[in-house]
């Protein structure tokens, strides 16, 4: 196993370095060179990013997979980040509103089946996978199944196993059937405040605004169908199995997702390193993403 790295990376500050300034540098380049596509896989209409420069065209991608309440847009800061380095592609879960999912008879494996057939789509053998909260329990099924696919893995807020908190899995039982977005449910920004205050209090007012618009977007019967999947999930019998390199980033104020989660995928994985982000909560693509790209560019160099 690879030593830990924490609270160390380069001599980088690991505390919030989001400003409105490289927000808006941030999003405004990602509208402007992303390029926007979609296909229908066996399960719905995959929407995806695919985020480029001529010079790096060739090398191995990276391909994002957003969280539970989370958008491809979400990541936008960090691949801002990455994307001289090496192209980024990121892609839309699907959510049952206007994609053509049938999320009441989506199974986990299926999200593994609709990232490979993303990679398929789009011709790419190997690829650096990194999943976010929800998304690494893709990531990790997929490089436990397919790991000739992804020469290394980043797993950020990352878990094999979190079962819902007794109000968590009451509330997604009953907005499983709900139609609308997050963005209406009454009480919402208190909510998130709760729950998360680091990501609230680390976020600029623009990276704020980013977050929210992301998180209200996700239907709330998609979030919920997602939530109860987890409940069920155990991906703890598969670590040992993946050889692959990974890298953990986790934040120290982290109450979505506790320390002792991550812990688990740390001593189970054969080949990990991780960095902890300072004052940080379960979202520091909004909060921290200079020092999380710097710690995913560093990993890869590292080889």
């Amino acid at each position: 196993m690879m030593a830990s790295a924490v609270n160390t990376l380069c001599g980088l500050s690991l505390r919030p370095d989001v400003t409105d300034t490289f927000c808006h540098e941030a999003l405004t380049a990602f509208d402007r060179y992303a390029v926007a596509d979609s296909f229908t896989t066996r399960r719905y209409r995959l929407r995806y990013v695919v985020w480029s420069r001529p010079a790096i065209r060739g090398h191995v991608p990276l391909v994002i997979i957003h969280g539970l309440a989370d958008a491809a847009r979400g990541l936008a800061m960090v691949m801002y980040r990455l994307v001289e380095q090496m192209p980024c592609i990121a892609y839309e879960l699907p959510n049952g509103l206007d994609d053509g999912a049938s999320l009441g008879s989506y199974r986990h494996q299926h999200y593994v089946d609709d990232l490979v057939a993303l990679l398929d789509h789009l011709k790419v053998d190997r690829v650096v996978l990194m999943g976010s909260s929800f998304g690494t329990t893709i990531a990790l099924a997929a490089l436990a199944q397919y790991p000739q696919r992804f020469p290394a893995g980043v797993l950020k807020s990352a878990f094999a196993y979190r079962p819902l908190r007794w109000y968590e899995r009451l509330g997604a039982r009953q907005g499983r059937y709900w139609s609308g977005r997050l963005c209406e449910l009454p009480w919402r920004q208190f909510a998130l405040r709760w729950a998360d205050p680091a990501t609230w209090a680390g976020c600029s007012p623009l990276a704020r605004q980013l977050f929210l618009y992301c998180n209200g977007q996700t239907p709330i019967r998609a979030a919920c169908r997602r939530a109860l999947l987890l409940d069920r999930l155990d991906l703890r019998p598969l670590l040992k199995a993946i050889r692959t390199p990974i890298l953990l980033i986790g934040g120290d104020r982290d109450g979505i997702v506790p320390r002792r989660y991550e812990a688990v995928l740390e001593a189970g994985l054969p080949d990990v390193r991780r960095v902890e982000l300072a004052d940080c909560g379960h979202y520091p693509q909004y909060t921290h993403p200079i020092a999380t790209a710097h710690a995913i560019r560093t990993f890869l160099q590292k080889g």
